[in-house]
């Protein structure tokens, strides 16, 4: 079909042929697949059967070039005084109850030595707020940052009401966070369904979660689609996740990556770029103030 042939078909009815104008008539595009237009419901009920199996077909391959996109970084982002990407380590930055910002290890490191050096009382990095004096004064900060729906501190809730086994607090929580856009928490999510806990198990609801933490950068929820693909005999799928994540910098992934280059399952151009990407966000995660925080007493 010619590129004139798909403008006239889109500027046309795809169920009673009407165009694009004729009686200020305006169409619709379908919202799954994007590939016709309609008048009106009626006409778009009227044409499902006929649309159905395209449709479908056209909206799978619409979502998989969103899934399969290389996120530009990880969900975890950068440290917001430094500006470097954090590590996917999540022991290698700091939550901050006042303000619930992450703060990579190396400027938490560096504002502690300041502090004693000059004598001042700790205040956080990023908003110079005193540091709580016990875990409830930590605890109340986190809260006011919930009644702000700030995404994180509701992240940060979840986890603690997980820890303690409250698994309709931690949903509850999760579910408003990832709401409001927070990657981790829908990853969280995604492992309550898959578990059982709190909720029923549910596939679906699994792989849906899943797939918009790794959208969003998330490496452990895209490995763990590797792995539903894989089971599933899905290959070419799996190895198509565990190259995205191994260029997130995350280290399982590389290795199945090579792996499958080993076993003549992935292309020696796409595993030398794998590498070589994986190199690069690792060493981008490193500075002089995060090794000396490594090798500091305070961590």
């Amino acid at each position: 079909m010619s590129g004139v042939e798909e403008s006239d078909d889109m500027m046309r009815c795809a169920s009673c042929g009407i165009v694009a104008g004729v009686d200020d008539i305006k169409l619709m595009k379908c919202t799954a697949c994007k590939l016709v237009r309609y008048c009106g419901v009626k006409c778009q009920k009227d044409h499902r059967p006929q649309h159905k199996q395209a449709c479908k077909k056209r909206a799978a391959e619409l979502r998989d070039e969103i899934l399969f996109k290389q996120p530009e970084s990880t969900h975890r982002g950068d440290c917001p005084i430094c500006c470097l990407p954090l590590s996917i380590d999540p022991d290698k930055s700091t939550l901050m109850s006042c303000c619930c910002k992450l703060i990579c290890d190396g400027c938490d490191c560096a504002n502690v030595i300041r502090e004693q050096e000059e004598k001042l009382d700790h205040t956080c990095p990023f908003c110079r707020h005193p540091t709580p004096k016990s875990e409830e004064e930590g605890n109340r900060n986190v809260m006011t940052r919930i009644e702000a729906n700030d995404p994180y501190a509701l992240r940060h809730m979840g986890r603690e009401r997980w820890g303690e086994g409250d698994y309709d607090g931690a949903f509850e929580y999760w579910t408003k966070a990832a709401g409001l856009g927070n990657i981790d928490s829908h990853y969280q999510l995604s492992v309550m369904y898959r578990e059982g806990l709190g909720v029923e198990k549910d596939k679906k609801r699994e792989v849906y979660h899943l797939e918009v933490a790794a959208i969003g950068g998330h490496p452990d929820a895209r490995n763990n689609l590797a792995c539903f693909e894989w089971e599933n005999s899905r290959h070419d799928r799996a190895l198509q996740h565990w190259i995205v994540a191994a260029k997130l910098g995350d280290d399982v992934s590389m290795k199945m990556v090579k792996e499958g280059f080993q076993e003549g399952l992935v292309s020696k151009e796409d595993f030398a770029a794998a590498l070589r990407a994986h190199h690069a966000v690792v060493d981008a995660t490193k500075s002089p103030q995060r090794v000396a925080a490594e090798k500091s007493k305070f961590y």
